[in-house]
């Protein structure tokens, strides 16, 4: 039997000082309750914790940041990776290496010393490899494409050991890990392409209520013409009454316009005129460096319970802004947060490697979220708004499926993974 104290980091288990804290995440509406935690400082203590498993007929999960997680852990084995963030550049190659529980803000941080700027996220906190396993919409998607089209190489712990996987290592298993690589193994460190990009032109614009629904009428006609170093999405919510609340959004429903632009500032300015033209608007926009880029989104970093889920569009008809408004809009019987995001330009296009990517061809994201309130209202109404737009519905991307509604959708069945699954672990030990 394989000893778990053979490991390098530290161990915990129920009732251990410090066991608490290994469970913590950024969603905290579904904590794992694990009979074991490691702590794991190197790909062989992740090695250790998995034969550890196997041999003991108990399930494994990984927590890096825990934003997305979807059905928590009951009993086996949770292998936490936040001691493993090492962050490699190599500026000549344009190519970061990061270990499997680094979060964006140190590839971000990184990269910019460089002039270079990776595909990350709205929320700098998120772990890199949960996001790109699930194919990833950064920040500056429009030009850079998918997180996962961006990918080199992957190190993969499974339960025969470890896997170096490249396009040319394992066409198929490489294929299959970027977009729909939950539950195959341990990512231990992966390889990812950076972009000479090291300013933006950029910002959020906001509006009242009463122009919203003139707001979202006029972006679907803004976006259908813009060139795709230019990448938007509009975020609604009732904003809290609250001192730590900027004033001027307290108390008030408001939708922000989130604009990120590589070109230059002029060209910029000139390709938002139309919008601030067709709806009044309050903020401002201008260059702001590479490393400020997720402020453009401003997520809350304190951890929280929510719920949430997207749907791609095949088109952004008029009746799916309805919709939005009058089912999660300032009216609805529980906080919503409304989310649409323009797509298309890079992300539309395939990657030099085939990956598992679906609904490339979606032109528009539209996501809600919610805050769990011990009852099942927020799930209601999200489904409600998922059938009232399913006729113009592609599909759903894994990286905005929060809480139950991510276990629910879970998983995702693309050509091969069902055969890699059964290949790479027969028993069924990684939980998704």
């Amino acid at each position: 039997m394989n000893a778990i104290e053979n490991v390098t980091g530290p161990v915990f288990r129920p009732g251990d000082d410090g066991f608490p804290g290994e469970l913590a995440g950024y969603q905290v509406a579904h904590p794992h309750r694990p009979d074991l935690v490691v702590g794991a400082t190197s790909a062989d203590d992740v090695m250790v914790a998995v034969r550890y498993a196997v041999d003991h007929g108990q399930p494994v999960a990984v927590e890096t940041s825990g934003h997305g997680r979807g059905e928590p852990l009951r009993g086996g084995v949770l292998i936490s990776t936040r001691r493993m963030d090492g962050v490699r550049i190599d500026p000549v190659a344009r190519v970061a290496r990061v270990e499997a529980g680094t979060r964006w803000a140190r590839v971000v941080a990184a990269a910019a010393e460089h002039g270079l700027t990776p595909p990350s996220g709205s929320s700098p906190e998120a772990g890199v490899v949960g996001y790109t396993l699930g194919g990833g919409i950064g920040v500056l998607a429009r030009e850079l494409g998918w997180a996962s089209d961006r990918v080199r190489s992957i190190d993969l712990v499974t339960t025969a050991g470890p896997r170096h996987v490249t396009a040319d290592s394992d066409p198929v298993l490489f294929r299959v890990l970027r977009g729909a690589g939950q539950g195959l193994g341990v990512v231990t460190a992966m390889e990812i392409e950076l972009a000479p990009v090291g300013r933006i032109y950029g910002g959020a614009l906001s509006v009242a209520a009463e122009h919203v629904p003139a707001l979202l009428a006029a972006y679907r006609e803004w976006t259908a013409d813009l060139p795709e170093r230019l990448a938007s999405s509009i975020g609604a919510l009732p904003y809290p009454d609250l001192p730590m609340v900027p004033e001027h959004l307290r108390g008030r429903y408001v939708a922000q316009v989130r604009i990120a632009h590589t070109g230059p500032a002029a060209e910029g300015e000139r390709l938002v005129a139309p919008l601030r033209a067709a709806v009044p608007t309050t903020g401002t926009l201008g260059e702001l460096p590479s490393t400020r880029a997720a402020e453009i989104f401003n997520e809350p970093p304190t951890p929280h319970a929510y719920t949430g889920t997207n749907a791609m569009l095949r088109e952004l008809d008029p009746a799916v802004l309805d919709a939005a408004l009058g089912i999660a809009g300032p009216d609805a019987p529980v906080m919503c947060v409304l989310g649409l995001r323009h797509l298309g330009g890079a992300l539309a296009r395939p990657p030099a490697a085939p990956d598992a990517v679906a609904h490339r061809d979606a032109p528009y994201l539209l996501q809600v979220l919610s805050l769990v309130d011990g009852t099942d209202a927020p799930g209601r109404l999200h489904r409600e708004l998922m059938d009232a737009v399913a006729p113009w519905t592609a599909g759903r991307t894994p990286n905005f499926r929060f809480g139950e509604q991510a276990a629910k959708d879970w998983p995702i069945e693309v050509p091969g993974r069902a055969e890699l699954k059964a290949d790479l672990d027969p028993k069924g030990v990684f939980h998704a």
